[in-house]
């Protein structure tokens, strides 16, 4: 029972974390303005952030290895307080960029010690639920974002997306020193560290995510610093994947990647994270363009979502443990409810406000936490306890990667079909030009903006005319993003269908060696790893 206080304390952090993510990225206009600076900070500001997270994501499970888990907890606990706290009071934008990595590197190191120490602490047959509680951390919490974004900045003070870590904070510390187990640190693997490995995987996931964050704002590869960033990191991968790959006690084991349940849980999360962006950043990016919403306005979207996911959790855990239910149909399931959403969202119009949502909705609550608890349970259940650690770290730094790759895919398309739609929306107005001018006539509702001399006909018409024409533009091309999102989860379907792969409930995977386990079973074949 205490151990399950301890990950109680350790699921905070997470949350907190994660809040401090999303809503910070919510109320990024309101904190830019009350610190005084520009947009173009604000590019930095977002783009540090993911950048250090990704490196976190990667090293937070050897590092929980090496200094136990429970040290590990109230060290990432402690950076993640004060660093957040301190930019409620920043000025200078060096320090906020200093305070910005830092959290970046907390939040990178919280999501995978949680996934660890589900595997590590609960017994087999909790540990279902336990990645569904993750599951909820990952896709429900962000979707609160936008709330608390209202509720501190439109109700409070943009100071208070910071302060609200304080709380959160003192609590998951007091639940992790009461509950967190005492295990012996294993310092001797200091002697063998990975130094190579942490240079070049901290080059090539620093210079790569901020070539993806800031590649569309520096104009690609006619930016020197995008050219040379883009260069090194991706000379960069090849080598942390060889040196990964020889080293004693590697960051990564990407040996693992040849076993078809772990490459299925793999690359079906990496492209589940862009998927979901079609339940959140899509959905609010229109009612923020076209329908001017604050976020105070628009989070009931989002409120929705992070409800039936709570509401539906403990269901799908249930699902996940039974013997004869198989993860696949599971995750097929609510990849279906995702894509009839995703269809109904791009019927989007310039007439659409907060409740033509309410129903897709609804249908993305219910297939994200299916989704993602499905993938996560079959990807795990590849691997042995010995091999947890890096299990984890490889499903992490993919999903931290594709939050930023879903960020660059969302740009691109609104470059390339934006664009397009723009371009086709001007040269209509070119064609029948003579439409916009129109004599006065008390029978016209829609009174054309100019006169027939062609002079404005009130105040601010050709303002409204441009207004209408960037939003029309906004709607075809968000209309096309959820296209594209739909495209990717039919991708996702075919994948599941076609990689072969095996399902065996928790308990007899992670079983202790040699208890019950079948001789045809893969974990029977695997040899035995460093111990964890």
């Amino acid at each position: 029972m205490m151990s399950i206080i301890g990950l109680s304390g350790v699921l905070l952090t997470a949350i907190m974390t994660t809040l401090n993510e999303q809503v910070s990225a919510q109320g990024l206009n309101d904190i830019m303005g009350g610190m005084g600076l520009s947009h173009d900070p604000s590019r930095w500001f977002v783009s540090l952030y993911t950048s250090a997270q990704v490196i976190g994501a990667g090293l937070s499970p050897w590092m929980a290895i090496t200094f136990s888990l429970r040290r590990w907890a109230f060290f990432v606990l402690g950076l993640a307080v004060c660093s957040i706290v301190p930019t409620a009071f920043c000025q200078t934008p060096l320090l906020l960029y200093i305070l910005r990595s830092v959290q970046g590197l907390a939040g990178g190191f919280a999501i995978p010690l949680l996934m660890f120490s589900i595997l590590k602490i609960l017994p087999f047959n909790l540990r279902a639920y336990g990645l569904v509680a993750y599951t909820l951390v990952s896709t429900c919490f962000p979707y609160l974002g936008t709330m608390l974004a209202g509720l501190w900045t439109d109700l409070l003070s943009w100071q208070w997306i910071f302060l609200q870590a304080i709380p959160l904070g003192a609590l998951a510390g007091l639940l992790i020193w009461y509950g967190m187990p005492v295990m012996e640190p294993q310092h001797h693997r200091l002697q063998i560290f990975n130094g190579y490995g942490l240079l070049f995987f901290a080059v090539a996931a620093w210079c790569l995510t901020t070539v993806l964050s800031l590649g569309d704002w520096l104009d690609w590869f006619n930016s020197p610093l995008v050219c040379v960033l883009g260069a090194i990191g991706l000379a960069a991968v090849p080598l942390l994947i060889w040196n990964e790959w020889k080293h004693p006690l590697p960051f990564f084991r990407f040996q693992l990647l040849s076993r078809n349940n772990y490459i299925y849980g793999v690359g079906g999360i990496s492209l589940f994270v862009v998927v979901s962006l079609s339940a959140s950043a899509v959905p609010l990016q229109f009612l923020t363009k076209v329908v001017g919403y604050r976020p105070e306005q628009s989070y009931l979207v989002t409120l929705e979502v992070a409800a039936v996911e709570i509401a539906i959790a403990p269901l799908v855990g249930y699902l996940l443990n039974r013997r004869d239910v198989d993860c696949r149909i599971v995750g097929f399931f609510g990849m279906v409810c995702m894509f009839i959403a995703c269809c109904g969202d791009s019927l989007v119009t310039s007439v659409w406000q907060r409740p033509e949502f309410y129903l897709w909705q609804f249908l993305q609550g219910i297939g994200g936490v299916m989704v993602l608890s499905s993938l996560l349970l079959m990807s795990t259940n590849a691997v042995v306890a010995e091999e947890s650690p890096f299990a984890v770290a490889l499903v992490n730094m993919p999903r931290a990667f594709m939050m930023v790759g879903g960020t660059w895919l969302m740009e691109l398309v609104g470059r390339w079909r934006g664009g397009l739609h723009s371009d086709r929306l001007a040269d209509h107005l070119g064609q029948y030009r003579y439409a916009l001018v129109q004599g006065s006539s008390p029978l016209i509702q829609s009174p054309t903006p100019l006169l027939p001399d062609g002079r404005p006909r009130y105040r601010g018409s050709m303002g409204y005319l441009k207004e209408q024409f960037h939003h029309q533009t906004a709607v075809l091309t968000l209309s096309d993003l959820f296209c594209v999102l739909a495209a990717l989860l039919v991708v996702l379907m075919v994948f599941i269908l076609l990689v072969p792969v095996r399902t065996y409930p928790p308990w007899v995977v992670f079983a202790p060696r040699g208890a019950g386990k079948s001789p045809d079973h893969p974990a029977a074949h695997h040899k035995e790893t460093i111990r964890a």
